[in-house]
């Protein structure tokens, strides 16, 4: 942010210009050029280093008088020609040929780098103007505003300066502006007696009413207030001794802990432990987690992350479940399905058979033609002779494949009681079973069971249903247990 006083010279300025635009009706092209010249000024001043600082070195007020030379014809002789033309036919004017005046001045620093002068100066003179010839000398009258960018501080004899501003005059009934750009020096002789040397080059802004031109000045500038001599205050006390309760070794104004023994890297407090667990943070390998010291303040290790930690893990590298003691659900025949979904524990098979072998196709239709074939005497649970024959490939089968399991299960037609079919249909599946065991094979790998007429494939309304719900079926399988689906 600018400082209130660069905001109020600034403002000054702008209303300088303001005047300028009601006299001189072509200053408007260049009024927004002129802004921006004297925000880049102020820019400059805050790139400067140092701007807020030192403000020991900021130069007082001051108020001065010079003396100047205003210079038409070098600068008429450049245009015409060209720099180098004049500088090496020295065709530069002659101090008789310069135009003599005095002017006011006005200092006032803005920082140790920056400096705002105001300048109000009278000569008697024949204006060049461009579009207008004087036959005598007349009053001329120019007021200017600018800003001093200093190459050194107030405490160096010399300083060096770069002068950017804008300014106006009044010659007769006629106002212009224009542009000061050039450099200058301030002489320190004194602590509030100071000398300056400036030349500016003046460009016009209305080009009608305002011509280029040198102007060369010297004079002296006093402080409008001398600096007061610095008093120097008497020493302080001496402190009272610093006070330290804990006996830690640091004070009590810089112990954040000052009842509490401790040590500097922790302003005076004890080696925190942030986890509570009793280890503090520094023996603590992990200071935001409760541990123990056997671990060196981490919990208990879980190495496979199952959730079980190793104390508790009886396969501490494979990831388990607690019902198991951290180790896998087992998988007791190797076949990738676990135990708990295995159908088939102890016999491989694929997961899409819940681990048990399947069924060859071949032996499943050799199975379903022995069952079509049962037959039995009419109302009663003795096998006929026909069923023999298939009956004895089925108990074949049964041998040559000692893991698989038989399930039989009768059912009736609807004639006749419940009570009497369900009977019958108990007493028909168990002859087929005992005519299996009969021919070599375990009645443990066997169920057999009657389900009457309560599950009908067909309907019983016609002889040929009937005939259908009247049937044993033979179930194949693997299955050692039940797995909930």
């Amino acid at each position: 942010m600018w400082p209130q006083t660069c905001e109020y010279e600034v403002n000054n300025l702008f209303s300088d210009i303001e005047l300028c635009r009601y006299f001189c009706s072509d200053l408007k092209p260049n009024y927004l050029f002129m802004k921006k010249l004297i925000s880049l000024c102020f820019a400059l001043y805050l790139l400067l280093p140092g701007a807020e600082a030192q403000k020991e070195w900021v130069r007082p007020k001051a108020l001065g008088v010079s003396f100047f030379l205003n210079d038409f014809i070098t600068p008429a002789r450049i245009r015409s020609t060209s720099l180098s033309q004049v500088l090496s036919d020295k065709k530069f004017a002659k101090m008789r040929e310069m135009s003599p005046g005095l002017a006011l001045n006005y200092f006032k620093g803005i920082s140790n780098h920056v400096d705002f002068a105001a300048n109000l100066g009278g000569s008697f003179i024949r204006y060049p103007m461009p579009n207008k010839v004087f036959s005598n000398d007349r009053f001329l009258l120019e007021a200017s505003a600018t800003v001093n960018l200093k190459m050194t501080t107030e405490k160096y004899w010399v300083q060096p300066y770069i002068i950017l501003g804008v300014g106006g005059h009044k010659y007769t009934k006629y106002y212009g502006a224009f542009m000061p750009l050039g450099l200058g020096m301030k002489v320190n002789f004194w602590d509030d007696v100071h000398l300056f040397l400036t030349s500016t080059y003046r460009v016009p802004v209305t080009t009608e009413t305002a011509n280029y031109h040198l102007q060369h000045s010297i004079g002296f500038a006093g402080a409008l207030k001398k600096k007061e001599p610095k008093v120097i205050p008497p020493p302080p006390p001496p402190p009272p001794p610093p006070s330290d309760r804990d006996k830690d070794g640091i004070i009590d104004d810089e112990d954040k802990c000052p009842d509490v023994f401790g040590l500097a890297r922790y302003q005076g407090c004890p080696i925190p432990d942030r986890d509570k667990d009793g280890i503090n943070d520094e023996e603590d390998k992990c200071p935001d987690v409760p541990g123990l010291a056997r671990y060196q303040g981490c919990p208990i290790p879980d190495t496979d992350g199952d959730g079980i930690n190793d104390e508790e893990d009886k396969c501490p590298t494979v990831p388990g479940v607690a019902r198991y003691q951290g180790c896998p659900i087992p998988d007791t025949d190797g076949d990738g399905v676990n135990d708990e979904e295995d159908k088939c524990i102890t016999i491989p098979g694929p997961a899409s058979n819940f681990g048990c072998p399947v069924i060859p196709e071949e032996i499943i239709k050799r199975v379903q033609f022995a069952a079509k074939n049962i037959l039995f005497v009419t109302g009663s649970a003795k096998l006929q002779s026909k069923s023999f024959k298939g009956l004895n490939d089925v108990a074949k089968i049964m041998k040559e494949n000692p893991d698989m399991k038989l399930a039989i299960d009768g059912h009736t037609d609807n004639v006749g009681s419940d009570a009497m079919n369900q009977k019958l249909s108990d007493n028909r599946s168990a002859s087929v079973m005992n005519y299996l065991v009969s021919k070599g094979v375990d009645a443990g790998r066997i169920t057999a069971q009657g389900h009457g007429e309560t599950m009908p494939i067909a309907t019983n309304n016609t002889a040929a249903g009937r005939q259908q719900n009247r049937r044993v079926e033979l179930t194949l399988s693997y299955y050692t247990k039940e797995v909930k689906q």
